[in-house]
């Protein structure tokens, strides 16, 4: 079942600190950040079958062209954090081992307001400051 955030504020500056625990098993899981289920400005996407994470952007329905970021720190049904925040130009995460990557903001947007995790893995706890 997705874990789903609407009617939140998410604003450029802010930081949003994200605690999960992978699945036993886990194939992939997803954090999609937007405005709706038709915009997502960052789509983060670890796979753990091919070890990398592939972030994206989703405009009116339409998908972006992926990038793929092969430095993956993830655990099979471990506990870990990721740190975000962005501009109106760019998205930075920094990945549970202090890796920093970033994504363009393809929206272009100050604020956004949705955020969906789907996938295999927990919310352990969100917060956003």
């Amino acid at each position: 079942m997705p874990f789903r955030v609407e009617e939140m504020s998410f604003k450029q500056g802010q930081e949003m600190t994200f605690t999960g625990k992978t699945k036993s098993g886990a194939s992939s899981f997803s954090i999609n950040i937007g405005h709706d289920s038709d915009n997502y400005a960052l789509h983060f996407n670890p796979r753990f079958s091919h070890e990398h994470i592939v972030c994206n952007s989703l405009s009116g329905g339409s998908w972006g062209d992926e990038l793929k970021e092969g430095h993956f720190p993830f655990q099979d049904g471990e506990q870990f954090k990721l740190v975000l925040n962005f501009t109106n130009e760019q998205f930075y995460i920094k990945l549970p081992d202090g890796h920093m990557m970033d994504f363009p903001n393809r929206l272009g947007d100050c604020k956004y307001n949705h955020i969906m995790v789907d996938g295999d893995v927990k919310v352990i706890s969100f917060k956003v400051k």
